[in-house]
């Protein structure tokens, strides 16, 4: 039986861990030609081992992005994975925090939709997800000021683009997860010093009792980017735990 994105060509950014490489088997799975990206050479090649086109790329360069979009050609699906979290108020974060953040987590999403858009249109259209967070919207989080605004700003992104190509075939859709077991919250909970503590207290923020899964992010994913979803376009879909109740 064909899969969800049976023959669609799709691009996954930050593809190597986390919720970028559950996309990227999920995708797999589902039938779509994947090309996996990330900054991590050595964990792409697990994914090479498993039958992806793998690429390393560094979302913040404008010249290595339009590089790798002449090279791959025209796709079906982008899914923008790549991304930062800061912790602190406004008094914590610096304005290098805060530029970090805005290009790794926003700009990066304009540059690569920019080298990509072009092609979905000239072929009929498109799906493009974009990761936001429940910090962004609908929720607010304490101690999260740079991430919470620049993921907030992925949402006017998304909103704009769904709405400027809405007759042209393209579908532009954002994720807002709540908190999700990943390679890097494990690190943020070490780094406080005490991780039993700090995985109590994530978990306690959650309603269900407990972290979400990359799977289960990876499962919207492959929704939003196949034909099962084409009415839908310019949505923020809030998959936390009940976060945000």
């Amino acid at each position: 039986m064909a899969g969800l994105l049976a023959g669609k060509r799709a691009v996954i950014t930050a593809a190597a861990q986390g919720i970028g490489r559950a996309a990227a088997e999920a995708f797999q799975r589902e039938g779509a030609i994947v090309t996996a990206t990330d900054i991590n050479a050595e964990k792409l090649a697990e994914l090479k081992a498993l039958g992806m086109n793998v690429a390393t790329l560094d979302v913040t360069s404008k010249d290595a992005i339009e590089a790798f979009a002449a090279e791959t050609g025209t796709i079906d699906v982008l899914f923008n994975c790549a991304g930062v979290v800061h912790g602190g108020a406004i008094l914590d974060s610096s304005e290098r925090d805060y530029d970090l953040a805005f290009d790794l987590n926003v700009k990066s999403m304009f540059r690569i939709i920019r080298a990509f858009l072009p092609g979905m249109l000239a072929n009929g259209g498109g799906s493009i997800i974009n990761m936001s967070s429940v910090a962004g919207v609908p929720a607010g989080v304490p101690n999260r000021f740079v991430y919470s605004a620049s993921k907030a700003a992925v949402i006017g992104l998304t909103k704009s683009i769904a709405i400027d190509y809405i007759k042209q075939g393209i579908r532009c859709n954002a994720i807002a997860p709540g908190t999700v077991q990943s390679p890097s919250l494990e690190e943020r909970m070490r780094a406080q010093g005490n991780y039993e503590e700090a995985r109590a207290a994530f978990i306690a923020r959650q309603p269900m009792g407990r972290l979400g899964e990359p799977e289960e992010i990876a499962a919207l994913a492959v929704y939003l980017g196949s034909d099962v979803s084409a009415y839908t376009t310019g949505h923020v879909h809030v998959i936390d735990g009940g976060l945000s109740l």
